[in-house]
């Protein structure tokens, strides 16, 4: 009986040993409040890699493809890059810092979409849907053309037969607000007619090149990610 209960002493203080053990690493490994808020902080954000590194790069390439770290590469045809290191590359990486959904190919895909919309409702003369992607400098001057337009009996047919070229030539952060400058390349076939239908300026057999540069600019803290066109110019 003696060596009975001794034995099955052993074994419950055996058992309360792996407790106190179990227990221990539980709250050894257990996070504590300010350990908590410090997992919870994110991590620091880095600008993406905007570039793709070049196919068949394996991991012997791995130094040759650092130089590619450096470089934001746009889609297109031509495949064109811009170094980090340029005033735009700079620009453009001010901005994915400040906005790391930020992404140059893809604003230069937009800008084109931006660019025929805006073109084709200034020319159908249809000010309200201008007015939500326009400044409000930029809005009066393309209302104040329409009205004039309008006023005189005239209407405008553009047909924009295609964009050749959208390059990004200038970019950077003003404050919270970002701003990318957009030369645009076009085929374009304008006819400005009046009442009567008369042909009063432009060819509608006769495609024209045209060169644009506009301006856009987005608060980079606001939640909206529509930019605004904020300056027009048509170089001589």
């Amino acid at each position: 009986m003696g060596s009975g209960f001794q034995f099955i002493d052993i074994i419950f203080f055996a058992l309360v040993a792996v407790f106190v053990i179990l227990r221990l690493r539980s709250v050894l490994g257990r996070r504590t409040g300010h350990e908590q808020r410090d997992a919870a902080k994110p991590l620091p954000r880095t600008v993406e890699r905007i570039s793709q590194r070049s196919p068949g790069a394996g991991e012997g390439a791995a130094e040759e493809g650092n130089d590619n770290d450096n470089i934001i590469r746009l889609p297109g045809k031509d495949g064109r890059e811009i170094a980090a290191d340029t005033p735009l590359g700079a620009g453009l990486t001010q901005i994915k810092l400040a906005d790391p959904r930020f992404d140059a190919g893809d604003f230069q895909e937009k800008a084109k979409t931006a660019f025929e919309y805006i073109v084709m409702a200034f020319a159908a003369g249809d000010a309200q849907k201008l007015k939500p992607l326009l400044s409000k400098d930029v809005f009066e001057g393309f209302a104040t053309a329409i009205k004039a337009r309008e006023e005189k009996g005239h209407t405008l047919a553009t047909t924009l037969v295609r964009i050749k070229d959208a390059e990004l030539v200038e970019a950077g952060m003003n404050g919270r607000n970002a701003s990318v400058t957009v030369r645009y390349l076009t085929e374009q076939i304008n006819v400005t007619r009046d009442r009567e239908g008369k042909v009063v300026d432009g060819d509608p057999d006769r495609i024209t090149e045209a060169v644009d540069i506009w301006s856009y600019e987005r608060n980079t803290r606001a939640s909206d990610p529509n930019w605004t066109l904020v300056a027009t110019e048509t170089p001589e």
